[in-house]
């Protein structure tokens, strides 16, 4: 009977531990894995609509046609002699091309990234490295140039010591205009600048008027050379041109010359554009002209002003170099004659222009600079609003230059309507 009790427990106790194991085993199964699991292993596939792309592709052709031929006849005419530009809109660069040749008579032609010299446009570039060292907290705008440079003076000491980085960076220190400009056309080394204004005699309080500026302005070099232990260029170079991948921007002569895409300034004579050579000026003021950049690079650095580059730098601290610090009441500018321009202001390296359109009241903002430098002409201009970017790099001293940058805007708005930021 014994043995007979075992078997029968043992038919019992059997099925139900078989029965135990895979109730757990499915238990087991059944729970749920980490979500942050599930999530890192989710694939998710954007596809992208037919239509928006062929409309994208056939508005960027209709583009590069229409520019095509404006800088073709611009070429003809004998206008210009080379030409990079650069367009860009949202996160995208919609176009960075060349136009005519790198010298004039010679077979070379520009393109995307021939690299030319960017003369003030460099002034925007000092303005958002130290919008950036203001939000590390590395600088601020109220830092006296006086406690940055040793022996620094303009005017008296009352007067010294109220001149700060932002008056600096917005040609408002006080010193008359272009304040020896002429040292930094010879080389002469920035520090040996510096010491110069003390002989110099103010023309107004800091901060109370506008009054262009190339070796002032430089000093802001000086200021974060303090703070970053890295000179201008190389802090440039750490923060923004490599992990933008602006890889032929360079801020040395030695560089340039060697560089093999480059385009070679040009002089106007009774028989046309004549190439001259290129020279070292303003690499010893980088701030204020020392930059060298193709179109490619240029529009790399558009999307980055444009917000869409954060893990860079954030949009809110990039905003800092373009808050209006003082308006300009200048009179007959060529800025000034753009269709509906309303004023200009200067932030930080940058012009701030208000403008209205035609079919609207609305009130617009531009980013904008020009610069020129070895006969090199260029301008650069950053519609907020519009996401939208437009530079272009001339390797003569064009008068297009005045009227290029409305020219384009208009060609842009022709394709894409209006409101261009909705539109791929």
């Amino acid at each position: 009977m014994r043995p007979f009790k075992i078997l029968i427990v043992a038919l019992i106790a059997i099925p139900l531990f078989f029965m135990l194991v895979i109730f757990c085993g499915n238990t087991s199964k059944a729970k749920p894995e980490p979500k942050a699991l599930i999530e890192a292993t989710k694939t998710v596939e954007i596809v992208a609509d037919p239509q928006e792309i062929l409309l994208y592709n056939k508005n960027r052709q209709a583009l590069k046609s229409a520019l095509t031929a404006y800088f073709n006849t611009a070429v003809a005419s004998g206008d210009i002699v080379g030409a990079g530009v650069s367009i860009v809109r949202g996160d995208s660069i919609v176009l960075s091309e060349g136009f005519g040749k790198r010298k004039s008579g010679g077979k070379d032609k520009v393109d995307g990234a021939t690299i030319f010299r960017l003369g003030s446009l460099s002034k925007g570039f000092a303005g958002v490295l130290a919008a950036e060292l203001e939000d590390e907290g590395k600088l601020h705008w109220s830092d006296k140039v006086k406690d940055f440079i040793p022996g620094f003076q303009l005017g008296d000491k009352e007067n010294t010591d109220k001149i700060t980085l932002a008056h600096i960076l917005s040609h408002t220190s006080g010193t008359p205009y272009h304040s020896f400009t002429n040292l930094v056309d010879a080389g002469v080394p920035l520090r040996e600048i510096a010491a110069h204004f003390k002989d110099v005699k103010p023309i107004s309080e800091p901060g109370a008027l506008y009054s262009y500026q190339n070796a002032m302005f430089s000093l802001c070099g000086e200021m974060m050379r303090k703070v970053t232990g890295e000179n201008i260029s190389e802090a440039l170079q750490h923060r923004f041109f490599n992990p933008l991948e602006m890889c032929s921007t360079t801020t040395d002569y030695e560089t340039l010359s060697h560089s093999p895409d480059i385009a070679l300034p040009h002089v106007r004579t009774r028989g046309g554009w004549r190439s001259t050579k290129l020279t070292d000026s303003y690499h010893n003021a980088i701030a204020a002209g020392g930059i060298n950049a193709s179109a490619g690079d240029m529009a790399k650095w558009m999307r980055f002003l444009l917000g869409h580059n954060p893990e860079i730098m954030d949009k809110a601290a990039l905003g800092e170099a373009f808050k209006p610090f003082i308006a300009l009441n200048e009179h007959n500018k060529y800025y000034q004659r753009w269709p509906g321009h309303l004023r200009s202001y200067y932030g930080f390296g940058w012009r701030i222009h208000k403008f209205s359109e035609a079919d609207t009241d609305a009130e617009k903002t531009m980013w904008h600079h020009g610069g020129s430098v070895n006969h090199f002409r260029n301008e650069i201009a950053v519609y907020p609003e519009a996401d939208l970017g437009i530079c272009v790099l001339l390797n003569s001293n064009s008068g297009l230059a005045r009227t290029v940058i409305p020219d384009l805007y208009e060609i842009v708005e022709g394709i894409y309507g209006k409101d261009v930021s909705k539109i791929l």
